[in-house]
């Protein structure tokens, strides 16, 4: 039978990867919205004027990509990251991500809420939408009302880290107080997870050894310091029934850690991130092992095989890239001592083509997991299911049409992130977005930027009660 309502745009003769089913079909759209998916070539229409038509024919056509960790414009100690909104959400886009969650993490003497009202102004600047996960860095009798006041402007999630103490480190009777109150406000605390004093005792006895530069920075945070504080922090989710996210798990061993505590009824989630699944400890010993120093530090090549089955288990629930985007010049300024430098690689681009690459074509991982872990599971845990990371009928119209068997090397000169390198310079990648819809709007196509119109909101995030099922 024949479609016949009217439309804005069609995407035709693609094949439809939803992370619970894939077909041929085509895809209508009315008012930013997926009308309908309907079968190839039954859509009819008497009056096809101004209707976009995407030739989709012998490619893929994914839910646009939800980023679920990225920095945008993040200070941290003396260094502030390149990008602004539009920057970073252009080079999004031109990697298939057409969601971004970003982080309000208050520098000394800020509130929480009111950093989250602050960069959520910032959101409009951006080529595609946005959310917020919040960050406590101090319990006070002032925080509860905070997070009742963020929780109810669609701010569900908040970030806390058990390292950079004095800066961003919380203890833990506060990330206890945190995670009490928001299972009770329908959130969920995220977890940085490495152990302070014993990254601290590490990094001081390198100093002494005169082993405290950027060559040697997977020595200064070594893979016990992240599963010892991952246990201390799932045996606080579990007194207090809450719910947590684990942030960029590094290590087999984290994951483990929180599958077992699934396992036992605790609402726990792994976050992998791409470079953990791609690069490893071996490029520090390269040119420039300053480019990449983040924390937790690139782990040993058995670790990051390791780290890969975990996804392919589907122990890992999404996949972000961490994205940080500091140069080269930032992070060479100190690279004498990893203390004192910009943690964080630049990959909001890179991280849906790289992955891609990696894992469904040179690892065989279904293309159902894939969307999993980078467009649906990433919504779900944020609130944004099922308006983002599914082609459904009522989902916003985001999506990446896909060349699967595109091969080409990645360089630095040819992505817009706003920094001077990727750390995945020369690797050979196979498959990549070519055309980017945002909202029922064609924003990129081969390699070109159709429409600058900076259209992005900030997106309100629902309760995750119905995410948060083990």
């Amino acid at each position: 039978m024949a479609f016949r309502e009217p439309i804005d745009l069609i995407v035709r003769g693609g094949t439809v990867v939803n992370a619970d089913w894939q077909g041929a079909a085509d895809v209508l759209v009315r008012d930013g919205r997926v009308l309908a998916l309907v079968e190839p070539g039954t859509y009819r229409s008497a009056d096809t004027r101004g209707v976009t038509e995407i030739d989709a024919s012998g490619r893929l056509v994914l839910p646009g990509g939800v980023d679920p960790h990225c920095h945008v414009g993040f200070t941290s100690g003396e260094f502030t990251s390149l990008d602004d909104y539009r920057q970073a959400t252009t080079a999004a886009v031109f990697g298939g991500t057409t969601t971004i969650v970003d982080f309000a993490i208050p520098r000394p003497g800020q509130q929480p809420a009111d950093v989250v009202a602050a960069q959520r102004a910032k959101a409009d600047q951006g080529l595609c939408n946005s959310a917020l996960h919040a960050c406590v860095v101090e319990w006070d009798d002032t925080v509860p009302e905070q997070l009742r006041s963020v929780v109810a402007d669609g701010v569900v999630t908040v970030k806390m880290f058990t390292t950079y103490r004095g800066e961003t480190m919380a203890d833990e009777k506060t990330i206890l107080n945190v995670m009490t109150t928001l299972r009770d406000l329908g959130g969920m605390v995220c977890v940085h997870c490495e152990a302070d004093h014993i990254i601290s005792d590490v990094q001081e006895r390198g100093e002494a050894a005169g082993a405290i530069s950027a060559c040697h920075h997977a020595d200064t945070r070594p893979e016990l310091a992240e599963t010892a504080s991952v246990a201390e922090i799932l045996a606080i989710a579990e007194s207090v029934a809450a719910p947590v996210y684990f942030v960029h798990q590094s290590t087999p061993e984290a994951v483990d850690l929180v599958a077992r505590a699934r396992s036992r009824g605790v609402r726990a989630f792994t976050e992998a991130v791409a470079h953990h699944l791609v690069l490893d400890e071996s490029a520090y010993a390269g040119a420039h092992p300053e480019r990449f120093v983040c924390c937790p530090p690139l782990r040993s090549a058995p670790t990051v095989a390791g780290l890969r089955d975990r996804v392919r288990m589907g122990q890992v629930a999404t996949i972000g890239s961490d994205h940080c985007c500091y140069d080269t010049a930032q992070k060479e300024s100190v690279s004498h001592d990893v203390r004192a430098m910009p943690n964080g690689l630049p990959g909001v681009e890179t991280r849906m083509p790289v992955l891609f690459s990696e894992l469904v074509v040179k690892g065989g991982l279904p293309l159902g997991r894939f969307v999993e872990a980078l467009c649906a599971n990433p919504a779900r845990l944020n609130g944004l299911y099922p308006r983002k990371g599914v082609i459904a009928p009522g989902s916003d119209a985001d999506f990446a049409v896909w060349d699967p068997s595109l091969t080409y090397e990645m360089r630095s000169a040819a992505l817009h992130m706003a920094t001077d390198y990727t750390p995945y310079e020369g690797l050979t990648v196979t498959g990549r977005p070519v055309t980017v819809v945002v909202g029922g709007r064609p924003v990129t196509d081969a390699g070109r930027l159709l429409d600058p119109t900076p259209r992005g909101r900030h997106i309100r995030s629902g309760a995750l009660d119905r995410a948060l099922v083990c």
